[in-house]
């Protein structure tokens, strides 16, 4: 008997250590979804803000957000450059992720 129940602890440490290990996987596919999401509501702004499209360039951050499964937590303009965050759940635990688009940095010279 002593030989069953060691098994069945193996077992249960087992697939304790197996659900730990997919929530974490899956934790990070999310991490990575939202913050490509990020970049997209990003580039879409500065998309407004450039005017190569007509819009406010916040609002078309969160629609792109929105259609990714996330919300807009901030947006800043500054010149051509867009800033966005965005975030969303993962189960009960919040992602967030934050991206800039825009023209490059000037080089000092």
């Amino acid at each position: 008997m002593a030989g069953a129940a060691l098994a069945a602890g193996v077992v249960a440490a087992a697939g304790a250590l197996v659900a730990g290990l997919v929530l974490a996987g899956g934790a990070a596919a999310e991490s990575q979804r939202v913050a490509s999401i990020a970049d997209a509501a990003a580039l879409a702004a500065a998309d407004g803000v450039s005017g190569a499209v007509t819009g406010d360039p916040c609002a078309l951050a969160a629609d792109v957000a929105a259609a990714g499964g996330a919300s807009v937590s901030s947006c800043a303009l500054d010149g051509l450059v867009a800033t966005v965050a965005v975030s969303a759940a993962f189960g009960a635990l919040p992602v967030s992720a934050t991206a800039r688009a825009g023209p490059p940095p000037a080089e000092a010279g």
